[in-house]
């Protein structure tokens, strides 16, 4: 099997499993969480950046005021998004966020129609048109909004919007957007440690090593995924994206055992039939282009 296939799968599994990861934490306040990913994230991606000797060609991009808007805007987002993550899993949502992440590529389709303009083949508004619908009876179903498989849709795919048009590679641009948010993490634990509410040093050494481990949960899938893609055609790394939110499903249900009833299946059903179509019709376009130079 390609290599490539192989870091993806590592890349997506990595990604599944991380609710596992945050309930060894749940003692701990989850903005305490993210500043704690943001802070060795941080350390963690400048290392491998010094290691691999990019500094040279990272330094001069950065400093340009639009380039620093892009990853400014990029930083609030993926912010907003583990923040909302992590709470969710650990307040007992898991199964909700992994709605959120089985509606992000349809969400993804659609902004590039409104906001690139791209045009969409007409079986592709099929499976839009099935998640919308799946959202409404999802929300009938919840008697409200499923506001945090949204908010982490719209934070996530909002994110890769911006990532489209940003000029530096996913590593070097996670690095600067975990820099920008490097001084307020930092400032919020000196101010929780000042206050006594910090768990870092506090609670155990466990704890204090899982802490400094999100560092490397955050950057490990980042540096599989980067290397997937530049082996294996995109369209198969979004089949395999799927394996993510798969298994944050079942460890949502099957482990953590978080309620789901048959109402709320239903909706489930509805958005997997939609994803199965977008798979398949993305599948079948895919062959006909590929097929089109040899009938000419």
């Amino acid at each position: 099997m390609n290599r490539g296939i192989w870091y993806a799968i590592g890349a997506y599994v990595a990604w599944g499993l991380l609710p596992v990861y945050w309930k060894w934490l749940q003692h701990v306040p989850a903005l305490e969480l993210i500043t704690h990913r943001v802070l060795w994230s941080f350390v963690t991606l400048s290392i491998v950046l010094a290691f691999l000797r990019w500094r040279k060609a990272f330094r001069p991009v950065t400093l340009t005021p639009q380039i620093w808007r892009v990853y400014f805007l990029a930083a609030l987002l993926i912010g907003i998004n583990w923040l909302i993550y992590v709470w969710a899993v650990n307040a007992g949502f898991i199964i909700e966020t992994s709605l959120g992440y089985f509606i992000n590529p349809l969400f993804s389709v659609l902004m590039g129609v409104i906001l690139f303009r791209e045009r969409l083949r007409p079986w592709q508004w099929a499976p839009i048109g099935l998640a919308a619908l799946g959202v409404v009876y999802l929300t009938l179903a919840y008697g409200a909004l499923p506001w945090i498989a949204l908010t982490l849709t719209f934070s996530f795919g909002s994110y890769g919007l911006v990532k489209k048009t940003a000029p530096l590679n996913s590593l070097s641009g996670l690095t600067l957007e975990t820099g920008i948010l490097f001084l307020p993490a930092l400032g919020y634990l000196l101010f929780s440690e000042a206050n006594g509410q910090a768990a870092f040093l506090h609670t155990g050494i466990l704890a204090d090593l899982l802490l400094v481990g999100a560092g490397l949960i955050t950057s490990v899938p980042l540096l599989l995924f980067a290397s997937a893609t530049r082996r294996i055609p995109l369209s198969l790394v979004g089949i395999l994206q799927y394996i993510a939110p798969t298994l944050q499903f079942l460890l949502g249900v099957f482990v953590y055992h978080e309620p789901f009833t048959l109402t709320q299946l239903g909706g489930y059903v509805i958005v997997w039939i939609a994803l199965g179509l977008f798979a398949v019709e993305g599948f079948a376009a895919h062959r006909a282009q590929a097929a089109a130079p040899i009938a000419e």
